[in-house]
C-alpha cells in the first residue's frame, strides 16, 4: 500500500490554493507560508492528521494562522477564587484608569514637561500630591514595583551598612522572593535579631550601633504566626530609631489606603497608620489591596526621599506614562471613601455579598444546563489573595462541573476567553467571587465550547 505522504502538497501548491489565497488577502504572506509548513510538516510526521482535501489544508493552515497570531498576553477570567491572583495579573484596573490609560497613551504627554514653567519637569512629580494628600506623608515616589521601593529605600540608607530585621520577618513569597536576598542585592548587611517566633524592643536596642543604616520592619505575606509568639510594634521601635537617628522602613506590602473592616476584613494596617506609628519610610504595591496598577509606592520623610530620587538606582525602577496615568486616576477615587469601594474592582469584589455572587452564579448555571452541561452550585470559600488577610475565607459560590476535572482544566484554559478555575475533590470548580458581570457570558460560552 502506497503512503500517503509521499503524496503531500507542496507548499508552493498550497499557497495556489483558492482557500490559502483568500486568506493572503489579510494575513502577513510570512506568516501563511509559516503556517502551511508547519502543517504540512505534522502531516509528514503523521499520516492520521493529512487533511482529505483542498478545502481541509486551508481549513488547517486557518487554525494555524490564527493559533500563531493569537496575543501572547491575553484576558482570562478568573474563577480561581483567588481575587488578587497573582499569575493572573492581579488587580484588575478600575473604569476611570483605562481612561486615563486611554487618554495618554495616543499621543504625546507632560511626562517629564512643566508646563507652568516651559521647561524640562519630572516624571516623579506625577501622583506625589496626591498621595501626600491620602497618607499624610511628607513626600511620596512611584517606582516600578514594591520590591524595587524596597531595594531603593535600603540602598539609599544602609548601603554598606547594617539593617535590622525580626528572624520572625524573614519571609518568601511567590517566585521563591526572598525578603534578604533582595537585602544582599541592595547593599545593606543584614543584622539577625529575635527568635523565629519571638522579637523584643530589647533586641533592636541591643543590634543598633554605629554600623546601622536603618531598622527594617515587614508585612508577613501569606502566612501568620500563632502561638507562644511575640511582635514588635513599628511604635514601640520608634524611640529607638529617633535616638540613633535612624529610618525606619516598613514594607507593608499590601498597598491598603482605607479600613476595610465594614466589609469584615480587620487587622491589616494602612499606609497612613504605619507613617502615624513612627514609620520614617514605607514601601507598598499599587497593583493590590490598593486595587490599581503594578507600581512600588514609597512614602515618608522627605529627607530620606530626597535621597532616592538623587540614587542612580531610580532611574532603573522608574514607571512610564501609563502606570502613572491609570495610577493617579485609581488614587482620586480614594477622596471619597465609599465611591473607591464601589469604583475599584478589587474592593467591590471583596466587598460583594454572598447573595450577590450567588445570584451571579445562579443565572451562570441555568445558561449552562439549558445548554446541556451537567453541573451543580455548590458552597465554598474564597480568598483575598496578594499576601493580604491570609487566613481569611470569603464566603463564595462556585459551579461545579461534572465530568473529568483535569479535561475540564485543559480544554477552558484553551478557550476564548480562557477561563482558569480549580480543581478540588474531583471536580473543576469554577468559583464566582471574582467574576464580574462583565465576564460572565463569557464564562458560560467558553464552558459550553468545551463541553462540545
Amino acid at each position: 500500500m502506497t503512503d500517503p505522504r509521499r503524496t503531500l502538497p507542496s507548499v508552493s501548491a498550497l499557497l495556489e490554493s483558492a482557500g490559502v489565497r483568500a486568506l493572503l488577502h489579510s494575513t502577513p504572506r510570512g506568516v501563511v507560508v509559516a503556517a502551511a509548513r508547519d502543517v504540512v510538516n505534522r502531516a509528514r510526521d503523521d499520516a492520521s492528521a493529512i487533511p482529505a482535501d483542498e478545502r481541509e489544508w486551508a481549513q488547517a493552515i486557518a487554525e494555524r494562522v490564527a493559533l500563531v497570531q493569537r496575543p501572547s498576553l491575553r484576558p482570562v477570567v478568573n474563577a480561581t477564587g483567588v481575587v488578587l491572583h497573582t499569575n493572573l495579573g492581579r488587580a484588575p484596573l478600575p473604569a476611570v484608569a483605562l481612561v486615563a490609560i486611554a487618554r495618554v497613551a495616543g499621543g504625546y504627554s507632560n511626562l517629564e514637561y512643566d508646563l507652568e514653567a516651559g521647561a524640562r519637569g519630572s516624571r516623579y512629580t506625577h501622583c506625589a500630591a496626591l498621595l501626600r494628600e491620602l497618607t499624610g506623608a511628607e513626600d511620596a515616589l512611584v517606582v516600578n514595583n514594591c520590591a524595587a521601593a524596597l531595594v531603593l529605600a535600603l540602598n539609599s540608607t544602609s548601603d554598606k551598612k547594617e539593617a535590622v530585621l525580626s528572624r520572625g520577618e524573614l519571609v518568601e513569597i511567590g517566585g521563591s522572593f526572598r525578603i534578604h536576598d533582595i537585602m544582599a542585592k541592595s547593599g545593606a548587611r543584614l543584622r539577625e535579631i529575635g527568635a523565629t517566633n519571638r522579637a523584643h524592643v530589647a533586641d533592636y536596642s541591643r543590634a543598633v550601633g554605629v554600623d546601622t543604616g536603618a531598622i527594617l520592619k515587614v508585612h508577613r505575606s501569606n502566612f501568620t504566626q500563632q502561638g507562644f509568639v511575640n511582635d514588635v510594634d513599628v511604635r514601640d521601635i520608634a524611640p529607638i530609631a529617633r535616638e540613633h537617628g535612624l529610618p525606619i522602613i516598613h514594607d507593608l506590602g499590601s498597598g491598603l489606603l482605607i479600613p476595610l473592616d465594614e466589609i469584615g476584613l480587620t487587622g491589616e494596617p494602612t499606609a497612613r497608620m504605619a507613617l502615624d506609628a513612627g514609620a520614617s519610610i514605607v514601601v507598598m504595591s499599587g497593583d493590590k489591596l490598593l486595587g490599581g496598577p503594578q507600581a512600588g509606592i514609597i512614602l515618608g520623610a522627605s529627607r530620606w526621599l530626597r535621597a532616592m530620587r538623587e540614587n542612580p538606582l531610580a532611574r532603573s525602577y522608574r514607571v512610564d506614562k501609563l502606570t502613572l496615568a491609570a495610577l493617579e486616576a485609581t488614587l482620586t477615587l480614594y477622596r471619597e471613601p465609599a465611591e473607591a469601594r464601589r469604583e475599584i474592582p478589587t474592593l467591590a469584589l471583596l466587598g460583594a455579598t454572598l447573595s450577590t455572587v450567588r445570584e451571579r452564579a445562579e443565572r451562570a448555571h441555568q445558561q449552562l444546563v439549558s445548554a446541556g452541561v451537567e453541573c451543580e452550585l455548590v458552597d465554598t470559600s474564597a480568598n483575598v489573595g496578594g499576601g493580604a488577610f491570609p487566613l481569611m475565607q470569603l464566603p463564595s459560590v462556585a459551579i461545579a462541573l461534572a465530568g473529568d476535572a483535569e479535561r475540564w482544566a485543559s480544554a477552558l484554559r484553551a478557550g476564548d476567553p480562557a477561563v482558569v478555575g480549580r480543581v478540588s475533590e474531583g471536580y473543576m470548580l469554577l468559583d464566582f467571587r471574582a467574576v464580574t458581570d462583565g465576564v460572565l457570558d463569557g464564562l458560560v460560552s467558553a464552558v459550553v465550547a468545551a463541553h462540545a
